[in-house]
């Protein structure tokens, strides 16, 4: 990895079986990509985001320091944080589009066919902190109460973005005890995953705008799996920025500038795939690949500088590790263009969102990175494409500082306080009697959901606002 090129992106992705029942409620704080109406392929899975596969958790620790620490660390757990029984291994497999980037590992998870440990994700400077750390915390772990085999975690998968251009790399401010926290910070995580400015992607920009984490899932019908995305967003050159096929980053350029960002054409993706649907490790590795047109939906070029580099796992066919021999199934090769078209859906969506969510962050000398107009990329998509997107004033770009990890200021409650049509384009058969993806399971806090005409908006309960109801007003 070429650390003076700093744009970079880290990506996971899920596929998992379907879940049933309603879109349930969370209690986020920030808008996503769809709360603005964005359309998107494909159907999003019950939480569109990386918990939808069955027993995965996700742990952040995110360290804001002073004007010149901005990094942090995520933590996956693809079985989980009980290890009361010995988890079994994963099937895996990677790719590398294009290797000047870091991922620890892989070697052994090729020779072996197996992921035996979580999956931390950092910036370039904390590979061996973080290495040693998730090996420590096991060590620590190991006692009379767990069924941990340290053969298992020797190894780690260590994934990294470079994070120096608003992050001061070089202070090497991580420390075991923050990668102590996200691991622990996993096992009393909430089923809806935070996006932004957060763990791993605290000090990531993507396509000249301020990203960082974002996630997304979708179910594939008919062979009733689900693919769900986590990314870490660090990568492309705000010229080359595309959403729902609009040349989204050369209207932008038009209307704003953002000269604290470099223009050189560089940046890295990091991508993990998990999935329930029985793959063997080559089955992965095919998987693996297709996250390339993804990222080339969005305007992604895998330049030399690049860390394109790819995993993929599945959560189903657990077996003894102790046992001599093993039965398992597999889905035929035949089965999976429905898996690639999602892993391509899943990935577009996750790295939206990470903008989406992410707010502006003043850093490392002064260095400043906007988050993107809400406003102005309503406005463009409108322009291309006659869509209808959320009605809104402002976007919450907010800037981040060491004692406001999520900040939503009073004129952030304002704006949101006006409904925000969504479009319905992304959903099937949708209906105020839904109960999938449907009306009246949309808004949160008892809010009331009206369909009109093709949108649906949110008609909040005193007390809360936002485009779904989701934030509670300050009082």
């Amino acid at each position: 990895m070429n650390v003076t090129l700093f744009p970079l992106l880290v990506l996971f992705i899920f596929i998992l079986h379907e879940s049933k029942g309603e879109v349930v409620k969370t209690d986020s704080r920030k808008p996503r990509a769809r709360d603005l109406g964005i359309p998107f392929d494909g159907t999003p899975g019950k939480y569109n985001a990386i918990t939808d596969v069955e027993g995965v958790q996700v742990g952040f620790k995110t360290l804001i320091q002073g004007d010149s620490v901005r990094t942090g660390v995520t933590a996956v757990f693809p079985r989980g944080t009980d290890f009361t029984n010995r988890q079994s291994p994963c099937f895996a497999h990677w790719f590398s589009l294009n290797g000047n980037g870091e991922m620890t590992g892989i070697h052994w998870l090729t020779e072996s066919g197996f992921l035996t440990s979580p999956i931390l994700i950092t910036g370039a400077n904390y590979v061996g902190i973080c290495r040693d750390s998730i090996i420590k915390w096991f060590w620590m772990k190991n006692d009379s109460t767990t069924m941990i085999d340290m053969e298992d975690v020797l190894l780690p998968v260590v994934a990294e973005t470079w994070d120096g251009n608003i992050h001061d790399a070089y202070g090497f401010n991580l420390e075991k005890k923050h990668v102590f926290e996200a691991l622990d910070n996993a096992k009393e995580s909430a089923p809806f995953v935070q996006e932004g400015n957060v763990g791993g992607g605290t000090g990531m920009i993507c396509f000249g705008f301020k990203a960082g984490t974002g996630t997304s899932s979708r179910i594939i019908q008919g062979l009733n799996y689900t693919v769900g995305v986590l990314v870490q967003a660090n990568f492309g050159r705000k010229e080359q920025l595309i959403i729902a096929g609009v040349p989204v980053g050369k209207e932008i350029m038009k209307m704003e500038t953002n000269s604290s960002v470099r223009s050189k054409d560089a940046g890295s993706i990091i991508v993990i795939l998990g999935t329930n649907a029985p793959l063997l490790p080559h089955h992965l590795k095919r998987l693996a690949t297709r996250v390339s047109p993804g990222i080339g939906k969005l305007g992604g070029r895998a330049s030399d500088s690049s860390g394109d580099i790819f995993l993929a796992f599945s959560t189903v066919n657990p077996f003894n590790p102790t046992s001599t021999m093993a039965t398992i199934n597999f889905l035929s090769n035949s089965q999976m263009n429905p898996l690639f078209e999602a892993t391509i859906q899943c990935v577009e969506e996750a790295v939206v969102n990470s903008m989406i969510a992410a707010e502006t962050m003043t850093g490392y000398r002064g260095h400043r990175v906007e988050a993107i107009s809400h406003q102005n990329l309503i406005e463009i998509l409108k322009k291309y494409n006659g869509f209808e997107g959320a009605k809104v004033t402002i976007s919450s770009n907010d800037t981040l500082d060491e004692n406001d990890d999520y900040p939503t200021t009073e004129a952030d409650l304002d704006v949101l306080e006006a409904p925000m049509q969504k479009s319905l384009s992304s959903y099937v058969d949708i209906s105020v009697t839904s109960r999938r993806f449907g009306c009246s399971s949309y808004c949160y806090n008892d809010g009331i959901c009206v369909l009109v005409g093709q949108s649906i908006t949110c008609r909040c309960q005193p007390g809360y606002i936002g485009v779904r109801c989701q934030v509670a007003r300050k009082t």
